[in-house]
């Protein structure tokens, strides 16, 4: 009998260790498709002729399907089998990549990106949920590992549709990375069905919406993503415009590349001190270190100085939606998928919303004080932290 436990216990294993690989490789994919659009998008104004207003539509255009079934998902956890959802989810975001490869017109193009974030939010709202159950008892710390393997893909993105341009067509890029989904199909087919503690997330009633939509871990949790991400939507927009003509020419574009790097070493290190620190303490001093970088950046810094100070905004902001996830999932682990989907939505709108107000205020007062002004979502994303320990404490009430 005693054999036949661990023989049990080491199959269990198995599986979780090779179900995380799974969803590392998708998360990591699914960032680099999601980047590399922007790369690309030089190149569709040359090649049919399009023109500035409607290259416009192509961020919308991969963000209004990926909404609408990111919610969906989350609508329906608890109901509809994860493994079919997650090899959909998987196999789809795969199968629209390449056939972004085949576009023959510009409106081709954006029908491509809209299936594509379908399928995306089929798959992004079903993976990290099941990262939730594979790992309930140290969330906080795969839930980072998490986004920096995303951030690994999205820096790897724009670099894919480099080299393809350089072997001379940019519909190589995505011949290659939808390639590179098929692997993780294979995987999904191929692995027994996941082997979680509990049975997963329960179906989702309208008291259960109530109950949960009411915890104050939730709340802290949409708020700070709310500033988080918008903080980011802004430097993803307008950092390069900031740059020039303040750091040397050969510095502005990679000035956001610089932001992102941070990413990578940032969310490895946030999740490494979920081990070791409570999490409304992660979150404040995270939120405290952005702060000060942002206040460096925008108010004291100057040329490279200004390269120094984005790094440090990056690599303490990356650890801010991780962790605030992992808080508000503690509280409902039962509800991964749905607290996991209105995080992902928040994040839009954050993203699309602050770059969209800053642009009225640059048109105003100028890029300058648009930056400076990023200073104000920090100081609530601080003041978020001290309702969350006033509140809740540095613990969770189950």
């Amino acid at each position: 009998m005693e054999h036949a436990h661990d023989t049990s216990a080491t199959s269990t294993l198995d599986s979780r260790r090779w179900w995380t690989i799974v969803i590392f490789a998708y998360v990591a994919l699914e960032g680099a498709s999601l980047q590399m659009r922007g790369s690309v998008v030089p190149v569709l104004r040359d090649s049919f002729g399009t023109p500035e207003w409607l290259l416009g539509l192509v961020a919308p255009a991969g963000t209004i399907g990926f909404l609408v079934f990111v919610a969906l998902t989350g609508v329906v956890a608890g109901r509809v089998d994860t493994r079919r959802l997650i090899l959909l989810g998987i196999a789809g975001t795969g199968a629209s990549v390449f056939i972004i490869g085949f576009t023959p017109s510009f409106a081709f193009f954006l029908a491509a990106l809209l299936l594509r974030g379908s399928f995306g939010g089929v798959g992004r709202g079903t993976d990290r949920p099941l990262l939730s159950h594979l790992h309930s008892e140290d969330r906080g710390k795969w839930f980072s590992y998490y986004d920096a393997m995303w951030a690994v893909g999205a820096t790897i993105g724009p670099l894919i549709v480099t080299a393809a341009l350089w072997l001379g067509d940019w519909r190589f890029a995505y011949y290659a990375l939808g390639a590179a989904f098929l692997p993780v199909v294979l995987l999904v087919v191929w692995l027994p069905t996941p082997s979680i503690e509990g049975d997963g997330d329960d179906p989702l009633t309208f008291e259960e919406i109530k109950r949960v939509g009411r915890r104050p871990e939730v709340l802290v949790m949409i708020g700070g993503i709310l500033m988080t991400t918008g903080v980011e939507g802004a430097l993803f927009t307008w950092l390069t415009t900031f740059a020039e003509g303040r750091v040397p020419a050969s510095f502005v574009t990679a000035s956001l590349s610089v932001l992102l790097v941070a990413y990578i070493p940032g969310r490895f290190v946030a999740g490494v001190l979920s081990d070791r620190l409570d999490t409304v303490t992660l979150i404040s001093g995270l939120a405290m270190l952005c702060l000060l970088s942002a206040v460096y950046t925008f108010f004291v810094a100057t040329g490279v100085g200004i390269l120094v100070g984005l790094f440090g905004i990056g690599f303490s902001l990356s650890g801010q939606f991780p962790t605030l996830l992992a808080y508000s999932t503690e509280a409902a682990p039962e509800h991964s998928a749905p607290i996991n989907s209105l995080s992902l939505v928040v994040s839009t709108l954050g993203i699309a919303g602050v770059p969209a107000i800053l642009g009225f205020v640059i048109s105003d007062a100028g890029i300058e004080v648009a930056m400076q002004l990023l200073v104000v979502p920090l100081v609530a994303l601080v003041g978020v932290s001290v309702i969350a320990w006033v509140r809740v404490g540095t613990g969770v009430n189950q």
